[in-house]
């Protein structure tokens, strides 16, 4: 019964979920781009070779980025197979682009009504098909069974708060959980819940996003832009949300520093124009990076650093509206604060920042990285902050105390060194699910 009211919901709600992306299409061209695929019309058909065809789907940039190792690791375990990358965000398969170019196919991902991931699956005839951390579709576990697609959900995670959503459904949820061929959770306590939910067949073979690493043609990118800011204090907020910045804001108004500048990186891209004029109202002076440091001025096509002008003195907020340069901004900074915290918006990940051996501070609303955080701060790499006035404190006394920043920008890299390897692991287990 509860599998017949989904599938006609999604009758209901598909022609609203079009209109959805017309309207957000406003902001960004992308969602109006390549809708046919949503319902799993796909572009061209695939050559009749014998060639397998592994298929990872990554929500949007996080997991798009996260996914980065373990495809490349993919490909050189399987140079025979083709890979085919979907997304749900236009913002995702521009990443996907750029990271990969030709290297892989892409597409949306389509709905979730059985015509839809039937078209889909017949199009592209997966041999293997990864899902990313929380992504449990029904109907796609349900067809890719039917079809005999083994269906990994791969650096899975399960926070507390979603797996008592999921559990009140019961049975239900049992079924869709026990549909996926493999489970390789992140954590133990991911595991466990998950296996309570029904999972079959999980592992723990730790989080995918300790292997990446910032490519270091981009750290030298951000080094040339710290070089260009001088030796002023500054911090990034990487990754802000919506509402969250004029928290940042706050913070920053009470921190007290002289000569400090904010870094700002909003998550969504079609939020850039938004947060600069939030920044203005807040009377700081703004620049975007996209006006201060072209692209062209800081690396060739060989990847030589050119000139990058001086930032005027008078700049408090530097506005990271571009993509891809996560890791830059990480280089650039002396301390780090990770968005999507100081509202109950569960986080996001702190392993980059991490891995670029820079402190880290986070909010308190952290239910998607619980174990993540908790590492970090038990590593002596990160605190956790409650609001804005306890951000600007702790802000205030790692600018004033060198020492202890540079032991935690030490810990910080040793955290992230130390739980490097689950791409391989994965990997692993991966060669062992796909067919010959």
């Amino acid at each position: 019964m509860l599998r017949a009211v989904y599938n006609a919901l999604w009758w209901i709600v598909a022609p609203l979920a079009v209109l959805r992306l017309l309207i957000r299409s406003r902001k960004e061209r992308g969602y109006r781009e390549h809708i046919g695929e949503r319902f799993g019309y796909a572009r061209g058909r695939l050559p009749e070779d014998s060639a397998p065809l592994i298929w990872v789907h990554a929500v949007s940039v996080g997991e798009t980025r996260a996914a980065q190792p373990l495809i490349d690791a993919l490909i050189k375990a399987r140079p025979d197979a083709r890979i085919l990358l979907t997304h749900m965000t236009p913002s995702g398969r521009a990443t996907g682009e750029q990271i990969f170019g030709d290297r892989v196919l892409r597409s949306y991902l389509p709905y979730d009504m059985p015509h839809a991931v039937r078209r889909f699956l017949r199009t592209w005839r997966p041999s293997l098909g990864l899902v990313m951390e929380t992504e449990v579709w029904p109907t796609l576990i349900d067809e890719c069974r039917r079809a005999d697609v083994p269906l990994v959900l791969t650096n899975a995670r399960m926070s507390a708060r979603s797996f008592g959503r999921a559990a009140k459904f019961g049975q239900a949820a049992k079924g869709v959980f026990g549909g996926f061929a493999r489970v390789l959770a992140q954590s133990p306590s991911d595991a466990e819940r998950l296996t309570a939910l029904g999972a079959r067949n999980v592992a723990v073979l730790g989080n995918l996003k300790f292997d990446m690493s910032t490519p270091p043609e981009l750290a030298a990118r951000g080094h040339a832009w710290r070089a260009a800011i001088g030796a002023r204090p500054v911090w990034v907020a990487a990754s802000t949300r919506e509402g969250e910045e004029q928290l940042v804001l706050q913070a920053f108004a009470a921190l007290g520093v002289d000569d400090a500048l904010l870094i700002l990186v909003p998550r969504h891209p079609q939020r850039f124009n938004e947060v600069a004029a939030l920044v203005e109202k807040a009377g700081l002076r703004l620049e975007r990076r996209s006006g201060w440091a072209p692209a062209a001025q800081v690396a060739s096509g060989a990847g030589v650093l050119g000139d990058v002008p001086a930032l005027p003195a008078e700049v408090n907020v530097l506005l990271g509206d571009s993509m891809g340069e996560l890791g830059a901004y990480y280089a650039a900074a002396d301390l780090a604060f990770i968005g999507g915290s100081l509202l109950p918006l569960g986080g996001q990940n702190l392993i980059e920042a991490c891995a670029v051996g820079v402190p880290v501070l986070i909010g308190p609303h952290v239910f998607n990285f619980t174990q993540a955080t908790a590492d970090a701060v038990a590593a002596g790499a990160a605190v956790q902050v409650q609001d804005p006035a306890d951000l600007a404190r702790a802000l205030r006394e790692l600018f004033n105390d060198r020492a202890r920043r540079l032991a935690m920008g030490g810990a910080a890299s040793a955290f992230a060194a130390r739980h490097r390897g689950a791409t391989a692991r994965t990997v692993d287990v991966l060669m062992a699910v796909l067919p010959e």
